[in-house]
């Protein structure tokens, strides 16, 4: 191991220089290339006036070169956790320039791995790299709005020395393999700063399925695999799943929790479930599992963990900027062992597929948009992956949108707008509009309120959508398949009761026009053609207060299917 401050420096034996830093398809480039090439990009820096660069370069060698010329330089990097133009530009207060893979000059391209070494050598200068060197890392805070982690270079170190000390012994000379990028704290430290600490070669390339996987160790031999619970769960599906050879040492998982069953898989497949590594962004690594040996969490070596009275988890480590215990919002239990188990969070931060999210920054973007007067974003329970509903309060031009287009349509409008500020992964999949948001007497907003909107209702029907036009309600239904009246109606060709769809537009309008409930009369029912299981109803109720009635309207594909007249006497 050498000090990431160290890593620039002429004199270390050649065994060091020609320490392995990245292999890219069957060429190998060494620390004597990293060296020149950072040797380039310093003296282009040290012409430009900016102090503080947002790196956003995908590739993770010439990331690798710039992040250590502009430590060399004394500059500061930033690291956004993504480069979509409204989130950079609500960034923009956080630096001074952008540094893409475009603007890498002409003239700092790799340097020939075939060159005399000692020719790439003398190229690189030495230079001194102050180990407090700033790093700034972007997260989703609580608060609503991207969270800077101010981290230094000597936090860093401290930490790809305790993974070599928790399992450089496992890892030994395999090359990295990463399913991730190097733009959070989880792939920049297994990707890029432990590999190069450690004098073993990262691949150049994503690596995407268990195909590409094989390519990568035919022309590398040992591999290690840094990837993530979403694309761990889905590999054993792929072709070539069970068969990589020779298997990789480890396959490592961070960013949120392996489901066990996937871990199960690679148990079968490879004698041995993903080490999964559970921590964050401002503490670093807390702790690792293997779920084939349990499912509680062990402390990484040189971690202490305790826990408060509200279940909180606390963190002392030398990863952190100071010595004392680091609260933070993941709720614990503990077990006999000491080691401990999840109970979810104190705050409104979910990680969906790996990617950090604040849900009161998702709800404050949502907001912004014209067709929303108020948002609610909500876990939601129950699939085989984490995700999120919105329910939308519409404003009039929102509604006005929903009667014109449709509410998917409208759907994709909003998820549009989102994704100018977050990665496309952590967008909510299902949504629910509705005029108001289900606030209880006390001004609250419930969580379970808004989960409820995703299930039918107590009288059977799921409210997709609903809008006002005047006098006129508008909404859009979905029958769900399992819904009891169709037990018996009719066998082998089930059809929704008609007396169930005039119930269900008698409760509808009761809910804005409570004199619906001192019913007079139903006239005027028409039935048109059958409604099956899983159809999307589109229902309209047209109140007509001075002749007390409500008309009510189905429609299924655009196609009139029932309507009626709800006759109500004024209450007593």
């Amino acid at each position: 191991m050498i000090a990431l401050h160290d890593l620039l420096l002429a004199g270390h034996e050649s065994a060091v220089v020609n320490a392995p830093v990245c292999r890219d398809g069957a060429t190998v480039l060494d620390r004597a290339v990293f060296r020149a090439r950072v040797s380039a990009l310093v003296t282009l820096m040290q012409t430009q006036d900016a102090q503080r660069y947002a790196l956003c370069i995908d590739d993770p060698f010439d990331f690798a070169c710039a992040l250590f010329a502009l430590f060399a330089c004394g500059k500061e990097p930033v690291i956004p956790a993504n480069a979509t133009p409204g989130y950079l530009a609500d960034l923009a207060d956080a630096y001074d320039a952008v540094l893409t893979d475009a603007d890498l000059p002409h003239g700092v391209q790799d340097v020939d791995a075939d060159s005399d070494s000692d020719a790439i050598h003398a190229r690189g200068a030495s230079y001194t790299i102050d180990p407090e060197a700033p790093l700034t890392l972007y997260t989703s805070g609580s608060s609503g709005t991207p969270k800077p982690i101010r981290k230094t270079l000597a936090q860093f170190n401290a930490e790809v020395h305790t993974l070599e000390k928790q399992w450089g012994a496992l890892v030994g000379d395999a090359t990295m393999l990463a399913s991730v990028p190097h733009h959070h704290i989880y792939g920049l430290l297994f990707r890029v700063l432990w590999p190069l600490a450690a004098g073993r070669a990262f691949d150049r390339a994503i690596s995407i399925e268990p195909v590409q996987l094989q390519t990568q160790i035919e022309q590398g031999g040992a591999t290690v695999v840094v990837s993530t619970p979403a694309q761990l769960s889905r590999w054993p599906a792929l072709p070539g799943f069970a068969a990589l050879t020779p298997a990789p040492r480890a396959f490592f998982s961070s960013g949120g929790p392996l489901a066990l069953e996937a871990a199960q898989e690679y148990a079968t497949a490879y004698g041995t479930a993903p080490l999964e590594i559970y921590g964050s962004t401002e503490t670093g690594g807390i702790a690792w599992r293997r779920q084939d040996q349990t499912d509680a969490w062990q402390p990484v070596t040189g971690i202490e963990v305790r826990c408060d009275e509200d279940g909180a988890l606390n963190v002392r480590s030398p990863h952190l900027d100071h010595t004392g215990w680091h609260r933070t919002d993941d709720k614990i239990a503990f077990d006999a062992d000491g080691r401990f188990r999840l109970q979810g969070r104190l705050d409104r931060v979910l990680k969906l597929d790996g990617k950090r999210v604040s849900l009161p920054e998702l709800e404050a973007r949502l907001a912004l948009h014209p067709y929303v007067a108020q948002a609610a974003i909500v876990p939601l329970e129950g699939a085989s992956r984490e995700r999120v509903g919105a329910v939308v309060a519409l404003s009039e031009a929102g509604s006005e949108a929903l009667r014109a287009e449709g509410r998917v349509l409208l759907a994709q409008t909003l998820r549009r707008h989102l994704a100018a500020y977050f990665d496309v992964v952590v967008l909510p999949r299902h949504w629910r509009f509705r005029l108001t948001l289900p606030f209880d007497t006390r001004g609250k907003l419930p969580v379970a309120a808004v989960a409820a909107a995703f299930e039918p209702r107590a009288d059977g029907v799921e409210v997709l959508a609903e809008a006002r036009s005047a006098d006129t309600l508008h909404y859009e239904l979905r029958v769900p398949p399992t819904l009891v009246h169709f037990a018996g109606h009719f066998p082998g060709l089930p059809i929704l009761p008609g007396v169930v769809q005039v119930h269900w537009a008698m409760h509808l309008a009761a809910e804005h026009v409570p004199a619906v409930r001192t019913l007079a009369s139903v006239d005027r029912l028409k039935f048109m053609a059958p409604v099956s299981p899983g159809a999307v109803l589109n229902l309209t109720l047209a109140h007509d207060a001075a002749r007390r009635r409500v008309q009510f309207t189905y429609r299924l594909s655009g196609r009139e299917c029932a309507s009626g007249v709800i006759v109500y006497r004024e209450p007593a």
